[in-house]
C-alpha cells in the first residue's frame, strides 16, 4: 500500500500525465529525489523544507498538502486544523511547523520528551527547575 506522499505524487502524475522528470524540472529539484519520494516504501525522515517546497511547486499543490503527506509518510500524524481557526487568540496565524512538532513529540520516549521540554525551557530563557 502506498504511503500518503507516494499517493499524492502518483495521483498527480496520473492526472496530469507528467513524468518524474517533469515534476523535478517544474520544482527545481533532482529527478532522483522525486523518484525516491514516489517509490520509497517508507520515508525514514522528513524531507528538507527546500525539497518539500520544490515538490509542492513541481506538483502544483500547496506546500501544506505536501508537508502533511510527507509527515504521514514518516509516521508522524499531523492533525488537520480547521481553516476557520487558523488564527489563535493572540492574532498569530497557526504554524504548520508547530503542528508537526507537536505531532512528533508523541513518538518520543518519556525521557526524550523531558529532554525536549528542558531544551525548550532553556531556549525560552526559563529556569527548568522552577515549578
Amino acid at each position: 500500500m502506498a504511503n500518503a506522499l507516494q499517493q499524492i505524487i502518483r495521483d498527480r502524475l496520473d492526472r496530469e500525465g507528467w513524468s518524474y522528470g517533469e515534476v523535478a524540472r517544474r520544482g527545481g529539484i533532482p529527478r532522483s529525489t522525486v523518484h525516491h519520494l514516489a517509490t520509497a516504501e517508507r520515508v525514514v525522515r522528513m524531507p528538507q523544507p527546500s525539497t518539500l517546497e520544490g515538490l509542492s511547486k513541481g506538483l502544483g499543490l500547496s506546500l501544506d498538502t505536501v508537508r502533511r503527506a510527507a509527515a504521514e509518510a514518516c509516521g508522524i500524524h499531523v492533525y488537520a486544523t480547521d481553516p476557520a481557526s487558523a488564527v489563535v487568540d493572540t492574532g498569530v496565524s497557526a504554524d504548520p511547523e508547530v503542528d508537526l512538532l507537536i505531532a512528533s513529540v508523541q513518538q518520543l520516549s518519556v525521557d526524550d520528551r523531558r529532554h525536549v521540554a528542558a531544551l525548550v525551557e532553556s531556549l525560552l530563557g526559563r529556569d527548568a527547575h522552577r515549578g
